[in-house]
């Protein structure tokens, strides 16, 4: 997954290392006066993200003592487990995205950037596994991918133009569709592990900061946000993976390169 942020990151410098040509842009005259006057435009979008969770463990994690039946995947299958803690932890993904923007007055844009994104999260649980009298300390991690269908809904509030920059604040909504946590390909790849799955269904809030630059052909953006999942993802299947969370959200941070 690393691969895609490394090319991305190529591609920034790339774009902010273009020559300025011509004396117009030498004495500070703006590029595509005129950018701003049009109702709509297009573009696209392409992005890094870290998608992390938030976890809510069960208010007696520290004490639950869970007995084989709850256990479905380590060997030697230990009489009870206790699990210790619960971490989440992320992995770069990637998004490529297409931007269809509405000029709705000076300083405000509404945007709709149906997306495909993909990012993975690891579930961490240390153990504390009890067998014939004898204790162990066990970590087990449980990956869980996602290939996801975003359709986000966004409004762009915009600094005024400084000849050839600007700023703004952005802010928005956007359901998610997830294709990959549920996939019944990860069941039967991972026929004697027990696989973690979340929901294919939530909605997130969007906030963030972002910086246009207007070339000669195109306008270039850079922007950063955070996503915060509103729903409980968590597909729980009566397991102590599951059941040892009360509540899981998901959160994903974005670094977005936009082209219009």
């Amino acid at each position: 997954m690393k691969k895609p942020v490394y090319i991305i990151s190529l591609i920034f410098l790339a774009v902010v290392s273009l020559p300025v040509k011509g004396p117009a842009q030498r004495f500070g005259v703006p590029n595509m006066p005129t950018y701003d006057n049009d109702k709509f435009h297009f573009g696209f979008v392409l992005g890094a993200n870290l998608s992390y969770v938030t976890i809510k463990p069960i208010a007696d994690l520290n004490t639950r003592i869970w007995d084989s039946t709850y256990i479905p995947d380590i060997l030697p299958l230990p009489d009870s487990a206790l699990i210790l803690s619960i971490e989440g932890t992320p992995t770069p993904g990637f998004v490529i995205s297409i931007v269809s923007d509405m000029k709705m007055g000076e300083h405000l844009n509404l945007r709709f950037i149906p997306s495909l994104a993909f990012g993975d999260r690891d579930l961490v649980y240390n153990l504390e596994t009890f067998h014939d009298g004898d204790t162990n300390i066990i970590t087990i991690s449980k990956r869980v991918p996602s290939t996801y269908i975003n359709f986000p809904l966004e409004l762009k509030y915009k600094s005024k133009r400084y000849k050839n920059f600007r700023t703004y604040l952005m802010t928005g909504i956007q359901y998610t569709l997830d294709l990959a946590s549920q996939a019944k390909k990860r069941e039967q790849k991972s026929a004697d592990q027990k696989i973690v799955k979340f929901n294919q269904n939530d909605f997130y809030v969007e906030a963030g900061v972002g910086f246009d630059f207007y070339n000669e052909w195109f306008k270039f953006g850079i922007e950063i946000k955070m996503m915060y999942g509103l729903m409980d993802v968590l597909t729980r299947e009566n397991n102590m993976y599951t059941d040892a969370i009360a509540k899981l959200n998901s959160k994903i941070f974005q670094l977005s390169l936009t082209f219009e």
